[in-house]
């Protein structure tokens, strides 16, 4: 199976997805306390929290549940927040990956609405369909976080239902509670339309346009 724990640096115009570790730490632990309003339902660390984080991530991705990335924008060098593939699944054969999700995503306030979100998934996804040849990618947030839905549909990604009770909830005073999730996905089959989607988001942005 081509999936890994350390996944290759994917670079764009705007961010470069770097493997995570521990030299982002400072980076992060600025851009995790812009306007935390803006986080509500997501897991993003306090700043003294980021040491931590980045070795939880770093567990999962040695136990081969996980590859962390750092997201660094090209304008200023800095990491500005995280994403991953995660949940790696093969089904047809072991040799196989047959379905990923796109998932621990997070983006500094001063990040958000940049298009860096945008460029981050086109990387993602297309690492995915056309160098590892999943048959799916999925996506999933917390039913009730209509910022993150949004950000998720804008991709071209498909809405597939909630799954009610489906993993912890890590909305603030919710300690100890289930979340309802919303599924969504891109398949192969769709990939070349979500592709070309994204391109072009990205292309009315370089030219002024609205995104």
């Amino acid at each position: 199976m081509t999936f890994t724990s350390e996944g290759p640096a994917l670079e764009g115009s705007l961010v470069r997805l770097e493997p995570l570790g521990h030299r982002h730490a400072a980076d992060l632990a600025v851009a995790a306390e812009q306007d935390r309003e803006t986080y509500a339902y997501t897991w993003v660390p306090r700043a003294a929290e980021v040491g931590a984080y980045i070795d939880a991530q770093l567990a999962r991705a040695a136990a081969g549940r996980l590859v962390p990335y750092a997201q660094v924008s090209l304008a200023s060098g800095r990491a500005v927040g995280t994403t991953s593939y995660w949940e790696p699944r093969s089904w047809l054969s072991e040799d196989r990956l047959d379905a990923v999700e796109v998932g621990f995503t997070w983006l500094a306030r001063s990040a958000q609405g940049t298009g860096l979100n945008t460029e981050a998934k086109l990387l993602l996804f297309r690492h995915a369909f056309e160098i590892w040849g999943v048959s799916r990618v999925d996506l999933k947030t917390d039913a009730r976080n209509s910022r993150s839905r949004a950000a998720i549909e804008a991709t071209g990604a498909r809405f597939e239902g909630v799954l009610r009770n489906w993993s912890r909830s890590w909305a603030p005073g919710e300690d100890g509670r289930l979340r309802d999730s919303a599924i969504y996905s891109v398949t192969a089959a769709e990939w070349p339309a979500c592709r070309d989607r994204l391109e072009s988001r990205l292309a009315a942005r370089r030219t002024g346009s609205r995104v």
